[in-house]
C-alpha cells in the first residue's frame, strides 16, 4: 500500500493505506486536543480561529495561528518536494522514508514530552505537529493520487457525498457499468477513511487520558513500523526477482 507502481492503484490498496493513516491521524489529532487544546489537523477551524484573533488585535496570538498554517503547507510541501526527488532518482520507497521520518520525528517529540514537558514549550510543538499533519496529509494524497486524505476530513465528506450521488443516480437509471463500479469503490474508501479517523480519535482521547505521551510515542512506533516493514518485503521481492533472473540467464 505504500509502494506508487505505473500500473492503477487498486481501491483495495487505497482502503488499507486509508485505514493505517486515517487512523495515525485521528490518534494524533484527538492525542493533541487532550494535551495542548489544538487540533492539528483542523486547518478550516485554525484559518477561522486566526481571522477571529486578527479582529480582536492580540499579535501574539495572529502570530501563533499563522504559524500553524504556515507549518501545515511546509509539511505538505516538503513531502512533495522528497516525493519528486524519488521519481527522478526513481526511488520505489520514498513514501515508506517519509513515513519512517515522520515516525521518527513524532517519537522524538513524544520523548521530549514526557521528560521534558513544559508549559512555555506547548505551542512550539504544536506547531510542529501541524508541519507533521501536513507532510502526513500530502503523503497519503499523493500516494493514492488524491483518493485518501488521511487528515482532510471535510474533503473527504464532500467528495463521498458526490460518489454516493453518483451511486443512487446510477441505481435508478439501473447502470451496471464499470463507471458505475468505480464510483461503489471509491465510495468506500471515503466511507473507510472518515470511519479511521473517527474512531482513531476516539481511542486518541482515552488513551493520552491512561497513557498521557506515551501514546503519542506508540502512534510514532507504530509508523515506523508501518514502512519498515514495506521496506523490507519490497527489498526481499526484489531480491528474490533478481536472484530468477540471475538463474534463468
Amino acid at each position: 500500500m505504500l509502494i506508487k507502481l505505473k500500473r492503477t492503484r487498486s481501491h483495495n490498496e487505497d482502503r488499507k493505506l486509508a485505514l493505517w493513516l486515517a487512523t495515525a491521524a485521528g490518534l494524533l489529532n484527538a492525542i493533541a486536543l487532550g494535551a495542548f487544546g489544538f487540533f492539528p489537523s483542523h486547518m478550516t477551524g485554525n484559518t477561522s480561529q486566526l481571522s477571529s484573533e486578527v479582529s480582536n488585535t492580540d499579535l501574539r496570538d495572529v502570530l501563533f495561528f499563522s504559524a500553524i498554517i504556515v507549518a501545515f503547507v511546509c509539511g505538505a510541501v516538503l513531502a512533495r518536494i522528497i516525493v519528486l526527488w524519488g521519481i527522478v532518482h526513481n526511488c520505489r520507497l520514498i513514501f515508506c522514508q517519509i513515513l519512517f521520518a515522520e515516525g521518527l520525528f513524532l517519537t522524538g517529540i513524544s520523548l521530549y514530552e514526557i521528560y521534558y514537558h513544559a508549559f512555555s514549550s506547548n505551542r512550539e510543538i504544536v506547531v510542529t505537529l501541524c508541519g507533521l499533519m501536513g507532510l502526513h496529509n500530502s503523503t497519503s494524497t499523493q500516494l493514492s493520487s488524491g483518493r485518501v486524505r488521511s487528515t482532510h476530513i471535510t474533503g473527504t465528506l464532500t467528495d463521498a457525498g458526490i460518489s454516493l450521488a453518483s451511486v443512487l443516480a446510477a441505481m435508478l437509471r439501473r447502470d451496471y457499468s464499470k463507471d458505475s463500479a468505480a464510483q461503489k469503490s471509491q465510495l468506500k474508501t471515503h466511507l473507510t477513511t472518515i470511519f479511521s479517523f473517527l474512531t482513531g480519535g476516539i481511542a486518541g482521547l482515552f488513551l493520552f487520558r491512561w497513557f498521557g505521551f506515551t501514546a503519542m510515542s506508540a502512534v510514532g512506533v507504530v509508523l515506523m513500523a508501518i514502512a519498515a516493514l514495506s521496506i523490507i518485503s519490497v527489498s526481499v521481492r526484489v531480491r528474490k526477482v533478481r536472484a530468477a533472473m540471475r538463474g534463468v540467464s
